[in-house]
């Protein structure tokens, strides 16, 4: 069945933001970029994202969401890629145990043992950075951008759009290739579109980034 690509209207604000998220895709075992899988979902999404008006894809500098961008823009001609640190793999934020309902906090803070603090002030900063970077209205033109990255970053812009709390990117599991967008227009707030989309996957592309726990038995 053919990829229908999405139909983007014109009409509307001129300083209106769409910001376009999508994980990279399923990474080689090796960590060296993607896997074949990974690749077909790459390619699978730049063919939804074909004709889209993007102003620029930016991505994260791991091999994995590079060649996920790549692949993608091969769809987009004329698009530019730019890589950014802010757009990596990063923790957004650390909560204090005060901040965590009582049932979470000790699982939740086990997650994020391994955090060191200095990757912890970095991944704040880095945060703080892509808030400024990624959301938001646009300028004097309506702006379409997409964010190839990695989990954490997708669920902290999203908990932002939300006006959640600051440790509620924790809990939101975005898969490998689907796609969440948020508007950002003027005088209202943020509107997430939709979330972890996989509709331009076929079933077996579409349980990678899944817990295992939760992936079907084949």
């Amino acid at each position: 069945m053919p990829i229908r690509p999405i139909q983007v209207n014109t009409i509307g604000s001129t300083m209106t933001r769409n910001l376009y998220l999508t994980r990279h895709g399923e990474a080689a075992p090796d960590g060296s970029g993607l896997s074949e899988n990974g690749r077909r979902q790459a390619a699978l999404l730049g063919e939804r994202l074909r004709g889209v008006p993007f102003t620029a894809v930016h991505h994260g500098p791991l091999p994995r969401a590079a060649e996920t961008a790549r692949l993608i823009g091969e769809r987009l001609p004329g698009v530019p890629l730019r890589e950014s640190e802010v757009a990596g793999d990063y923790v957004p934020y650390v909560p204090d145990k005060e901040e965590l309902a009582p049932e979470h906090a000790d699982r939740l803070l086990r997650f994020l043992s391994q955090t060191t603090e200095e990757e912890a002030v970095q991944g704040a900063a880095l945060a703080r950075e892509a808030l400024e970077l990624f959301t938001g209205p646009a300028g004097e033109t309506t702006r379409h951008e997409l964010v190839v990255t990695h989990n954490f970053l997708i669920g902290w812009l999203v908990r932002a759009a939300m006006d959640a709390p600051a440790w509620r990117w924790l809990g939101l599991n975005h898969c490998n290739a689907a796609l969440t967008v948020i508007r950002y227009t003027p005088d209202r707030p943020a509107s997430v579109l939709f979330y972890n989309d996989m509709s331009h996957l076929p079933a077996d592309l579409r349980w990678t980034g899944f817990p295992p726990e939760l992936r079907p038995e084949s």
